[in-house]
């Protein structure tokens, strides 16, 4: 398993919204993400919009982010999300996968 860490932005005007719709996340998105790979996904907000995620994944975040592009319920989804990140910007296609340069278990 393979740890990944990212970083994309929302918008600060609408941070406390999107917090909100991932207390509710769609069932349906949830089973697609689990399909896909992604394991012990979690995502932290700074006041100023930057989002840092984490996951856990078999083959790495091309792979993981490859496998959701192929679900009908994701298309919906970044549709959905669109409002929330900065203009013009796909909300799954902004990630930058950083580099893992220390871990102590």
């Amino acid at each position: 398993m393979k740890r990944v860490a990212f970083t994309f932005r929302i918008r600060e005007d609408k941070i406390e919204e999107y917090k909100q719709h991932h207390k509710t996340v769609w069932p349906e998105m949830l089973e697609a993400l689990s399909r896909n790979g992604w394991h012990n996904y979690t995502l932290f907000i700074k006041p100023n919009g930057e989002v840092f995620g984490y996951v856990e994944t078999p083959e790495g975040l091309t792979a993981a982010n490859a496998g959701m592009q192929q679900e009908k319920v994701n298309e919906r989804w970044q549709r959905f999300m669109a409002p929330f990140v900065p203009e013009g910007i796909k909300p799954d296609q902004s990630f930058v996968e950083l580099e893992e340069y220390f871990h102590l278990d």
